[in-house]
């Protein structure tokens, strides 16, 4: 009866396949360069539809050879690579490949639930692991999963992000596109006479990672890749700002991943990379600029679809931002959705929308069918557990970068934060404690702490939302030639947050379970669902920034510093999207080291930073007016004189405010002037050669000679003078 169900099954589909031959579909072949392909699928509103047998698909492992011997044993590198495919691939039926690559297929997993290709150890992969085979093979596509090299099945020895990884997806590519030579499990050469040659990569962390970097290689065939919170530079994964996250982080990823069987053999190999990384200096050296990403988008032809945690502090958002920041550079078609979990398959945190999502991006990219996805807003972003929003780009569009200085105490907070310009010097000291946690950094944050400075705006009468990067402008001077420095933005304000801190890093794993494709004995469609876990808190830290003080004039090299030598301390701070509710307080915390981020510095440093002379950029949306109404500030200095004015002018001048020198010798030759009548207290020339001074700061505003934020506390200053003046 199984037989005679399975024949019924198979005149089925063929009288499918035949109706789908002969009935005309239209498929988008203008809004993206490509050649259009015979229609090898089944399309109802604009998606395809399951109409190939799974159950019936061709399965086979396949060995392609590299060019590269990673082991050094004399031989090429052949990389091993799953596939399975509808039935009818065997019958001149051609599809595009779905393709994740991976160095977890042996012993870690894929997955919420661990997924491996033999689960049972027995040396037969009979399981495809995740969804993307169940859901995606009954709808016309093949699927590739690559062992990495030196991983699994395949040859060779990890180099961690070395260009042999890479190169060991781009060879599978290049065979999936007709070059190269493959083997089957019997040593018969072997071609992809099936394969359209169009490929779409997919994949979270590592996975993701090798998606980056084969797209950063511009290869022919690779049409999109979807990089699930992926590396764009390994740099960034192991070191920020020159500090090292850990020790020896390459070489003991390398041997995680590396097959069982060759864990000796490639211990030469991992003893390199251990050298070659130098935990010693944490410095940036030619070992990771070929483990960078970003500075090759220019070579890239995929379209990207890139999802990310903005809590994600495993691979964290710096990733995705300089990453997205360099495709937008290169006008690469793209996607993106933040959200609020940490390391987190969209799989297990949207997973309808995921699903569909996905569906539409595969459809569109690899097989031209024009179902609207690329005209839908271009990002999603999480606010609250489950809330999202969309936007047309990111950063939002209204995004302008506001220095916040960092200023002295009052009588409410141990310091606070202008957004303007601080007459008077004023300095701030606190004690790098290297056991210091990040709790006791946030906490009792009206006291001030020996081991850390702590400032804080007024209870906000507006939400105020940050987009982008913000910037950290620290000017201090320290007791050590060497310390760590930290920085962190806080909300302060009770409110449910998702809670990306705990072990789930935000879901929590139910019991019950929902099926994506169709199933088989060994390998079925059905995960256990997931949900969002939140708590009330008291406050969240939104971002941070690190910095190894020996690295201030960059990350190539460090050198240093001169105790008791007042230096400019810069670095970016990981990217965030977030939005601070009314009533709340934006809270900026500077301390040393953060031993529960990175390797901490045991110098015991004691800092004096010059306030005023130390400030914070925020990426604020609508900018310093919408900061000023949030702050309740009118926005200016409230100067007492002319003199007062001219040292803003110094200040702003310092800061690059202005188009050229030029500019600010106009704005001070003419208060000069106006001091003059200050001096003889000559009332009616003061108040017509200040209101000459509001004339010219306005005509340079019109020509864009000076910068938003100058503009506007010039004008208010200007204003507070006049207004003295007339009372």
């Amino acid at each position: 009866m199984k037989t005679k169900n399975k024949k019924i099954a198979s005149m089925i589909t063929s009288l499918l396949l035949l109706t789908m031959f002969s009935t005309p579909i239209t498929a988008d072949t203008e809004t993206h360069d490509r050649t259009p392909q015979p229609k090898n699928y089944h399309l109802e509103e604009e998606a395809t539809q399951p109409v190939y047998d799974y159950d019936n698909a061709i399965k086979e492992t396949i060995y392609v050879e590299s060019n590269m011997d990673s082991d050094r044993d004399g031989n090429l590198d052949r990389i091993a690579a799953d596939i399975i495919r509808p039935q009818e691939t065997d019958q001149e039926l051609q599809v595009p490949i779905i393709m994740d690559a991976s160095p977890y297929y042996e012993s870690i997993g894929r997955g919420n639930e661990s997924e491996t290709k033999d689960p049972d150890g027995d040396g037969v992969n009979e399981k495809f692991p995740l969804f993307y085979d169940n859901y995606f093979v009954p709808r016309g596509y093949a699927v590739v999963q690559v062992d990495m090299v030196g991983t699994n099945n395949s040859d060779g020895c990890p180099p961690t992000g070395g260009y042999e990884e890479t190169e060991s997806v781009n060879v599978v590519i290049d065979w999936l596109n007709g070059e190269g030579t493959a083997w089957d499990e019997n040593g018969q050469e072997i071609q992809a006479n099936w394969s359209t040659g169009k490929v779409g990569m997919i994949g979270k962390s590592y996975d993701g990672t090798l998606a980056n970097a084969a797209a950063a290689t511009g290869i022919d065939g690779l049409e999109t890749i979807v990089p699930i919170g992926a590396i764009s530079s390994w740099y960034d994964y192991y070191r920020y700002g020159g500090i090292p996250f850990y020790r020896n982080g390459p070489s003991g990823l390398s041997h995680a991943v590396t097959a069982s069987e060759r864990i000796e053999p490639c211990a030469v190999v991992r003893e390199e990379i251990r050298n070659d990384a130098d935990d010693q200096t944490g410095n940036y050296n030619s070992f990771w600029d070929e483990r960078n990403f970003v500075k090759d988008a220019e070579n890239v032809e995929a379209s990207v679809f890139a999802i990310h945690g903005l809590n994600d502090y495993n691979v964290k958002a710096n990733h995705f931002s300089n990453w997205w920041d360099a495709l937008t550079n290169h006008d690469v078609p793209r996607k993106l959705w933040l959200t609020q979990t940490g390391h987190v398959d969209p799989f297990d945190f949207r997973r309808a929308e995921w699903v569909d999502t996905l569906h539409q991006w595969f459809d569109y990219w690899l097989l031209d069918i024009d179902n609207g996805i690329m005209n839908e807003p271009m990002v999603d972003i999480e606010r609250t557990a489950d809330e999202w929003e969309t936007t047309g780009n990111w950063p939002n569009e209204g995004a302008e970068p506001v220095t916040i200085r960092l200023a002295p105490e009052n009588e409410e907070v141990p310091g606070s934060l202008m957004t303007s310009p601080i007459l008077g010097e004023f300095t701030q000291s606190f004690i790098d404690n290297p056991e210091q946690t990040e709790q006791q950094m946030v906490e009792d944050e009206f006291t001030a702490k020996e081991n850390r400075l702590m400032y804080l705006s007024p209870e906000l009468k507006d939400e105020v939302q940050l987009s982008g990067v913000p910037k950290l402008n620290i000017n201090a001077s320290i007791d050590q030639d060497d310390s760590n420095l930290t920085a962190l933005i806080v909300d302060y304000g009770t409110t449910d947050r998702v809670n990306h801190r705990d072990r789930g890093e935000g879901i929590r794993t139910l019991d019950s379970e929902s099926c994506w494709g169709a199933s088989t004995d060994v390998d079925d469609a059905c995960y256990k669902e997931t949900e969002k876990t939140t708590h009330v808190a008291p406050y969240e830290i939104v971002t941070h920034g690190w910095l190894d003080v020996q690295n201030w004039d960059g990350l190539e090299h460090a050198a240093p510093v001169e105790p008791g030598k007042t230096y400019t301390f810069q670095s970016d701070m990981l990217p965030e999207d977030y939005i601070f509710q009314e009533g709340h307080r934006i809270g900026v915390i500077i301390a040393g080291s953060d031993d529960q981020m990175l390797m901490p510095d045991n110098n015991q440093a004691s800092f004096d930073v010059t306030l005023g002379d130390s400030s914070i950029s925020l990426p604020v949306v609508g900018g310093k007016q919408t900061l000023d109404k949030a702050f309740d500030y009118k926005g200016g200095t409230s100067p007492e004189n002319v003199a007062d004015m001219k040292k803003i002018i110094s200040i702003y001048q310092e800061e690059d405010a202005f188009a050229n020198p030029g500019v600010a010798r106009s704005l001070l030759t003419h208060l000069t002037a106006v001091e003059r009548f200050e001096e003889q207290q000559a009332t009616d020339k003061f108040m017509k050669h200040m209101k000459g001074f509001q004339r010219l700061i306005e005509k340079k505003w019109e020509n864009k000679q000076i910068a938003r934020q100058a503009y506007q506390v010039l004008t208010i200053d200007a204003a507070s003078l006049l207004n003295k003046w007339e009372n």
